[in-house]
Parts: structure tokens; sequence; C-alpha cells
């Protein structure tokens, strides 16, 4: 399974509750004719991330799909038919974004995580010793861990995301990051 992560912000002259609705009208249509492959997405307000927004306030959207196949499917998808005007309408509000590819790693994906810390294997530790550090922090559940893939994307390599707040092991330094569920609701 992968996922693409979309962060994006509103224009400054759009208020949150203006732009959240119209957000949740394009995840709606996504979701009522999905494209083969998809499983599901989900949407959420956060602040702090260097590629978002400037640590402002922005939003992150997840599309899970089998494999880079439904990945193309449904690019062209979130374009066309029912879910056009709904996109069309939600890109206008938006001041910018960025997006990266991310694979599950460890763990099981979750539908609505409350929290995402991103970080960076440390040089020098192999995946596999890396991999064996972050087993004690999924094993507990309500977490999983994905990687970036192809280094597309402008975040660290790893974000676990979880449903409390999570510590990681030494010598890795994470990012934390709230979310807010914004879609589903």
């Amino acid at each position: 399974m992968i996922a693409y992560v979309f962060w994006h912000w509103k224009q400054a002259a759009i208020a949150a509750p203006d732009y959240e609705p119209v957000q949740r009208a394009f995840h709606d249509a996504l979701a009522a004719s999905p494209p083969e492959g998809f499983h599901w997405s989900q949407s959420f307000a956060l602040s702090g991330c260097a590629w978002a927004a400037d640590k402002g306030d922005a939003y992150e959207d997840r599309y899970l799909v089998d494999d880079f196949a439904a990945l193309d499917a449904l690019d062209a998808a979130a374009v066309s038919a029912s879910r056009k005007a709904s996109h069309d309408k939600a890109a206008a509000l938006a001041a910018g974004g960025i997006a990266g590819i991310y694979q599950l790693s460890q763990g099981e994906p979750m539908r609505m995580p409350r929290h995402a810390t991103w970080f960076a294997k440390p040089p020098g530790v192999s995946y596999a010793a890396f991999r064996s550090l972050l087993d004690p922090v999924v094993a507990k559940g309500d977490a999983a861990v994905w990687m970036r893939r192809m280094t597309l994307g402008p975040t660290p390599e790893f974000c676990l995301y979880s449903m409390e707040a999570a510590d990681l092991p030494e010598p890795i330094q994470p990012l934390r990051v709230s979310l807010r569920p914004v879609w589903p609701v």
C-alpha cells in the first residue's frame, strides 16, 4: 500500500470555516465514486511543518491506494467526472501545496490518527536496526510507520502516525505534529 500525501494551505483571505467544507466536498465526491485501487482518503488540519505554509496553518490530505498504477488512476479520477467540480472549487481556494509518496513500512494503516511524528534514520544505523528500534512503538498498537518513496516529498524520510503522541528511542530526533481531523469527521 502506498499513500499520496498532499499538504495545502488556504489563501489568506479565506477563513478556515469556509475552506474546510469545500475540502470535505471533494473527499465526499471521491469516496462516492472511487477509482480502482483506491482505499480511502483523509484530511487533517495541522501546523508547525516547515514544508507546509512555512510552519503555519495547513492541511494534510492522505490518499491510500494499492500501488503506483492505482495512484495513476487516482490522479486521473480526481479531476474528472463527478469529482471535477468539487476538486476545482477546492483548488481555487488554496494558496499553495506540495506532495510526497509514502509506503507503509510497519504496522497497519490508520483511519484517523491524531499525531504525526516525522523523523530521519540516524546516520550509520542500518535499516534493519532502525526498524528494530521502532518495533516496540508500533507493537503497542495504534501506530504505523510510513517511509518516503524515491525521495518524492519534502519531509524527513519517515513518519509514524499514532493515536497518542509517540516517544521515539534515541538517537531519533522527531518532529511531532498534532492532527485535527477535517475529513472524515
